[in-house]
C-alpha cells in the first residue's frame, strides 16, 4: 500500500488533471492558417514586397516610395528610407535582403541598411562576412544595444533573411516602461534570444512607447537590396 501523503499527492495530481481538461474543453480552437510550402508566406501575412512595386510603402514626408524596382528587387538608391503605409505592433516580419559587392569598404561602409520596427528599433543590416565593426553595429544587432550572439553572415551579393519575432515595450500603470522584446533568427540561425526592449535605437529623442507604428528600410547610402518582406501582426 502506498504511503498516505504519496496517495494524496496522487489523487490531487488526478483531480487537478481532470480540471484542467474540463477547463481546456471549454477554450476556443486555435485559428486555422495555411503556412503554405517550405520557404512560402503564410497564408494571414500582410505582403509588403512581392518584387512588383513599391505600393505598400511611402517616402518620410508622405510621397511615394522612390527606390528602384527592378527583376524581383527593390533596391536602395540614395532617395531616403522606406515606411511602411501600415502601422504594426506586435509581429512577426520576415525580410530577404542582400549587401553589394564591397568594392574596397569595410566596417559600416559595407551594404548598410536597417530594418526599424515602429521606426524605432533597428535591427542592423551589413556586410558583416569577414569585416569587423564594432559589435552591437553588425549585422544582426539591435543597434547599440545587443550583439547578435553569433556572425551568420554569408557572402556580399548572396541573399540572406531575418525572420524576426516583435514585442514593443509599453507603458506601465505606474508610469514606468515594461520592457518589450525581440527575437530575430538569421537565415535560420538564433542571433537575438528574446532581449529586451525599452528606449529606441535612433537618435532621435524617445517620447515613450506606442501602441502601433510604420516599418522602415533604412537609405544609408548604400545599394542594398531587398525582395520578399512579409509580416504577421500578432495582436
Amino acid at each position: 500500500m502506498k504511503a498516505p501523503h504519496l496517495l494524496y499527492r496522487m489523487l490531487a495530481a488526478a483531480s487537478g488533471g481532470l480540471f484542467l481538461a474540463a477547463q481546456a474543453a471549454d477554450l476556443p480552437q486555435p485559428k486555422v492558417i495555411d503556412p503554405g510550402p517550405p520557404g512560402g508566406i503564410p497564408s494571414d501575412a500582410i505582403v509588403l514586397f512581392d518584387g512588383k512595386d513599391l505600393s505598400a510603402w511611402r517616402d518620410a514626408n508622405g510621397g511615394p516610395a522612390r527606390w528602384e524596382v527592378k527583376d524581383g528587387m527593390a533596391v536602395v538608391n540614395g532617395t531616403g528610407s522606406l515606411f511602411s503605409k501600415a502601422e504594426f505592433g506586435a509581429c512577426q516580419l520576415h525580410v530577404e535582403w542582400a549587401s553589394p559587392e564591397p568594392a574596397g569598404k569595410e566596417g559600416q561602409g559595407r551594404g548598410n541598411s536597417g530594418v526599424y520596427l515602429q521606426g524605432r528599433y533597428e535591427i542592423q543590416v551589413l556586410d558583416s562576412y569577414g569585416s569587423k565593426t564594432y559589435p552591437d553595429g553588425q549585422a544582426g544587432a539591435l543597434y547599440s544595444n545587443f550583439p547578435p550572439l553569433v556572425n551568420a553572415c554569408r557572402p556580399p551579393t548572396e541573399w540572406q533573411s531575418y525572420d524576426i519575432l516583435f514585442h514593443p515595450p509599453l507603458a506601465g500603470a505606474d508610469g514606468q516602461i515594461v520592457p518589450g522584446s525581440i527575437t530575430v533568427l538569421h537565415n535560420g540561425v538564433v542571433i537575438q534570444d528574446h532581449v529586451p526592449v525599452k528606449n529606441s535605437t535612433t537618435a532621435a529623442a524617445f517620447t515613450g512607447p506606442v501602441e502601433k507604428g510604420p516599418l522602415v528600410l533604412q537609405d544609408h547610402g548604400c545599394p542594398v537590396r531587398y525582395k520578399r518582406l512579409w509580416i504577421r501582426p500578432l495582436k
